[in-house]
């Protein structure tokens, strides 16, 4: 690791160090939403309207951040969400990612537009230790390649399937349009069977509009699913209690409250706000799990006080990758490591199971702060 490490004190620290290296269009591509960017800012910013509620005098000198996650022990309530083109933020890519998560024991989501087979990146990571991959799919034309990406992401050991349900189409993203934005030369998406040479004769937009379909529904994707794989089926982009009813109605495994990033639909709520009636609408028949805007260890904190069972993270792994490769990303997990298990023992919780609604107040801008 660089000794500039030993400088990057928090996330927003090595999200600075990212953009300082990347290019403007590599950095724009990552980090905008869709047109006027009010859903990719709420996201982070509505974490601070919740407030922490510490106990004191708690002996907290054991307190065990680890928890169950897709069926293995992980060291904390955090996984890495699927993001495509890593090797753009460095040449390792998804393979440095996976080998970070490896190292500190939490789950990865492997993307569909990844820079390396699924089989590549499994590998990576079981080198160093045991962990659990996702394979993220969307609803394609095609449904022998989408049989196939499936078919190859179980033989690798996928420990489930995350279908993006939220982009029936792309999101309006001005900055691609502005940069004409395309894939650095030499970065295929194997998972999609597409060499870099496909890739660049188009921009992104068009490349997603030809091979995801709009024609989905739950009547046609959840049946059609169970009938090509064994892996728990989890939808990730709920937003909503009717949809995550519908979700415990055709008997998929869990959902990730999820709005893309703020890359999709814009003025959408930040998923934390969303959080709290998906937990109801589950009401224990379901898993629940977040992503969307977690900067911090008391993000994480705050989300499970909120319901979630587990939060994944997307940019801060790039920007990890980009300030300094897989040294980056182990240094985004050791942050959000120390600063979670700190969090907890400042509130005064042992164990991921103390972690309640009881830990949290909201502030009100017309009064005291108020208890959940």
């Amino acid at each position: 690791m660089t000794s500039q490490s030993n400088v990057m004190l928090c996330i927003n620290d090595i999200k600075e160090a990212a953009a300082s290296k990347l290019p403007t269009s590599a950095r724009e591509f990552y980090n905008s939403g869709s047109t006027d960017q009010v859903t990719v800012a709420e996201n982070t910013t509505a974490y601070a309207k919740y407030r922490l509620r510490p106990r004191v005098l708690v002996d907290v000198s054991q307190a065990d951040p680890s928890t169950t996650v897709l069926g293995q022990k992980i060291s904390f309530p955090l996984c890495v969400s699927p993001a495509g083109l890593q090797a753009m933020a460095h040449p390792a890519g998804e393979l440095a990612t996976s080998r970070a998560c490896a190292k500190h024991q939490v789950h990865m989501g492997v993307s569909t537009f990844a820079n390396y087979t699924v089989e590549e990146i499994r590998a990576a990571g079981l080198e160093l230790g045991p962990m659990q991959h996702t394979m993220q799919i969307y609803t394609m034309q095609d449904r022998a390649k989408q049989e196939r990406i499936i078919k190859r992401a179980e033989a690798a050991g996928c420990a489930a399937i995350f279908l993006t349900a939220d982009s029936p189409i792309l999101g309006v993203r001005y900055s691609e349009h502005r940069n004409d934005f395309r894939s650095p030369e030499g970065l295929g998406f194997p998972m999609l069977e597409k060499t870099s040479e496909m890739i660049r004769s188009e921009r992104h937009e068009d490349g997603f509009t030809a091979f995801n379909s709009s024609s989905h529904s739950w009547a046609r994707e959840i049946p059609w699913l169970r009938s090509v794989t064994n892996m728990p089926i989890w939808i990730k982009g709920v937003l909503t209690a009717e949809d995550v009813q519908l979700a415990v109605e055709y008997g998929c495994d869990g959902v990730v409250v999820s709005n893309h990033g703020g890359r999709q639909l814009d003025e959408t709520p930040a998923t934390i706000d969303a959080l709290p009636e998906c937990v109801r609408a589950a009401n224990g028949k379901i898993r629940i799990h977040i992503d969307g805007g977690i900067r911090s260890g008391t993000d994480i904190f705050k989300a499970l006080a909120l319901g979630a069972e587990c939060c994944w993270i997307g940019r801060p792994m790039i920007w990890g990758l980009a300030y300094d490769g897989e040294a980056g990303a182990n240094k985004v997990l050791d942050i959000l490591y120390t600063e979670f298990k700190r969090c907890m023992q400042l509130t005064g919780c042992r164990t991921i199971d103390d972690i309640t609604p009881a830990s949290l107040g909201v502030v009100r801008k017309d009064g005291p702060l108020a208890r959940l």
